[in-house]
């Protein structure tokens, strides 16, 4: 298997240079970038495996950049890890809502960022392996292609909702805890909050209510979620 290549996005030399070293020393092939500009154009042309990115960067923020590596076509499937200082409930679901798959508050150690990425990688290169189409109601999940179809619509879901919805589709008519969503989805070894879920569940169903399927995810009160076709 070829080496994953991972796009930093930091205006801190001093942090970019360690960041680098970690990752070369785990056997990643790296690209840098100071600043949200330099970043985009490495990331639309190079299409990293995965971006880890400064949340306070120089004129764009990193929350904006994810933004817009989530609209674009090209982009939008790339993990995107953002590296912060700001450690509050809050600023995590923002970086969430932009776009973020995790969320790693500084200082960080680099022994714990690599695991995540790990993680990350290893549920990208899975979905990858798995060259299949899966419906549920509405719904189509094309693997091979990455694709979320609803009748005959795309609609564009960020990599943690295209990997809920799979997940969902996959193991549906039953009820799972936010601590089982986690450790199924985000994997058991990798350390968030279960806040997470409900907001990436909340990312998920915002972008099915336009195509008349957010009901197909519910919320068992005390509970968790459950995936259920639900005729129209």
């Amino acid at each position: 298997m070829s080496k994953h290549t991972i796009l930093i996005i930091e205006d801190e030399a001093a942090i970019r240079d360690m960041l680098k070293f970690t990752l070369s020393s785990a056997e990643y092939d790296v690209l840098e970038a100071p600043n949200a500009e330099q970043g985009w154009q490495i990331a639309s042309e190079k299409q990293p495996d995965l971006i880890l990115l400064d949340w306070m960067l120089p004129g764009v923020s990193g929350v904006s950049l994810a933004q817009r590596i989530r609209q674009n076509e090209k982009t939008r499937a790339i993990p995107i890890v953002m590296l912060t200082a700001k450690g509050e409930e809050d600023d995590q679901v923002q970086g969430f809502e932009a776009g973020a798959d995790d969320y790693v508050v500084k200082p960080f150690s680099p022994r714990a960022l690599v695991a995540r990425i790990k993680a990350l990688l290893r549920r990208q290169d899975t979905e990858a392996g798995e060259e299949e189409k899966m419906v549920a109601g509405q719904m189509t999940l094309d693997l091979s292609s990455h694709r979320f179809m609803v009748d005959d619509q795309e609609v564009r879901l960020g990599p943690t909702e295209f990997k809920l919805i799979h997940f969902f589709m996959t193991h549906p008519n039953r009820v799972y805890s936010r601590v089982q969503l986690l450790d199924r989805v985000w994997g058991e070894n990798v350390v968030v909050e279960e806040r997470t879920v409900d907001v990436h569940i909340r990312r998920l169903r915002k972008l099915l209510e336009p195509v008349g399927v957010a009901d197909y995810i519910q919320t068992i009160r005390g509970s968790g979620y459950r995936f259920s076709v639900v005729e129209a």
